[in-house]
């Protein structure tokens, strides 16, 4: 890999915000072209941790830190990667639902999702069906991530599903579903379109779901 990419995959690998943002600058007035860059040191760097993760190399922490990284050179890439077109994997509105705060693991499916290709809209917690409905009408949204924590949250999906359907979004935007009480048969028996039992698994159900809508 050449010299500045594999340092910035190298600081993302281990959190390292406080260099990220100088090494991309770096990459950029080397004129390293800016999708090159996303795809093959940051987007292959949260593979690696997606990967590590699944293999019991990485836990929580690290994909939390790792994630940050990401963002922080995303963020300093991002005009760029607008400025050459480069278009994004999909677009996603992601929220914890109704009557549920916790944000850590949909914070961690938002990082890696971006980390990934993916435009994210994050509406933050405790969403209604009502907002869903209502960020999922925006330009581009092909895919919807709703997460819960707690049990007493979980009959919201549900509901928000009823209210996407009602608003006839039903056959433009996917549904993926997680959170720690949350299963697969659950998200089946809501009718929500996929289902992942964690950050790194998020990103592979987000490509398949957004692949089968263009299809």
């Amino acid at each position: 890999m050449e010299p500045t990419l594999q340092a910035i995959f190298d600081s993302i690998i281990e959190g390292d915000a406080s260099s990220i943002a100088a090494q991309v600058t770096m990459a950029l007035e080397a004129n390293l072209p800016p999708a090159q860059i996303l795809t093959e040191a940051m987007i292959a760097a949260m593979a690696e941790i997606g990967r590590g993760f699944e293999e019991g190399e990485y836990f929580v922490p690290e994909m939390l830190i790792a994630a940050r990284a990401m963002k922080t050179g995303l963020a300093v890439l991002k005009p760029r990667l607008v400025e050459a077109d480069v278009p994004a994997l999909g677009k996603v509105v992601a929220g914890t639902i109704q009557g549920d705060l916790h944000d850590i693991g949909k914070n961690l499916v938002c990082m890696m999702l971006e980390g990934a290709g993916f435009e994210v809209v994050d509406l933050g917690t405790d969403v209604s069906p009502e907002r869903f409905v209502e960020a999922a009408q925006g330009d581009g949204v092909n895919l919807v991530a709703m997460s819960a924590l707690l049990t007493t949250t979980m009959g919201n999906m549900k509901a928000t599903l009823a209210a996407l359907d009602a608003a006839g979004l039903r056959g433009k935007v996917k549904v993926m579903v997680g959170g720690a009480p949350v299963t697969e048969r659950f998200a089946q028996q809501i009718g929500a379109d996929g289902y992942a039992p964690d950050a790194s698994r998020a990103v592979a159900v987000a490509r398949a779901l957004v692949e089968a809508l263009g299809a």
